[in-house]
């Protein structure tokens, strides 16, 4: 398993120029294609978001009243909202998108992923106090706790992994895999935790 804090995120311009990104992981880490990228950005002002035609792009909202998403250039215009945190939305990146601000800036979460990658799958689910899954052997898993920390537990190990922190589990190293919600005292409800599934190749 590989941690990922957020404070070792890199900062990242836009391709558009309109802003920055702060990477998590790129993989493979050179160059300017890549396989698939996890990435944060804040979202200051309303603007056209950089054109990524060889991706499919997996949208979650971090903090903030919401984002309105307007895309053209497919069949038909199409208007999507993220008014909630936690709230995804999965998207072509080669359709041409205007991003607007429901109520001031908003900070997102990124997933993108090649077109040349089947099978990935992304949710966001509500963890009540304990979730355990298992890898198949060659599958890569993504665990992204948005508003509270939690707790990774493994053959005998337990990581600890804060909001905003990023896990990358490999069906090679580990059989099963828990995840605990570690609420704080003034935490109440579910935890959104961010999952994504990448197939191996």
């Amino acid at each position: 398993m590989r941690i990922i804090r957020q404070s070792s995120f890199v900062a990242v311009p836009w391709k558009n120029g309109g802003g920055v990104t702060h990477e998590a992981i790129r993989v493979p880490p050179d160059g300017d294609s890549f396989d698939w990228r996890v990435s944060v950005a804040r979202i200051d002002a309303a603007g056209p978001f950089s054109e990524f035609a060889a991706y499919h792009r997996f949208m979650v909202l971090l903090k903030g009243a919401g984002v309105v998403l307007k895309f053209s250039g497919g069949p038909a215009p199409q208007v999507r909202a993220l008014r909630s945190v936690g709230d995804m939305q999965e998207f072509d990146g080669g359709l041409a998108t205007h991003c607007e601000l429901e109520d001031g800036p908003c900070v997102d979460l990124n997933l993108m992923v090649s077109k040349r990658l089947r099978g990935v799958r992304a949710r966001v689910e509500p963890l009540q106090e304990r979730r355990s899954f298992r890898l198949a052997g060659h599958d890569s898993m993504l665990v992204f706790p948005i508003d509270a920390g939690v707790e990774l537990a493994r053959g005998g190990t337990t990581d600890q992994l804060g909001p905003w922190d990023l896990a990358l589990l490999s069906g090679r190293e580990e059989d099963e895999v828990h995840v605990v919600a570690a609420r704080s005292a003034d935490m109440r409800g579910p935890v959104n935790l961010f999952l994504a599934t990448i197939p191996g190749q």
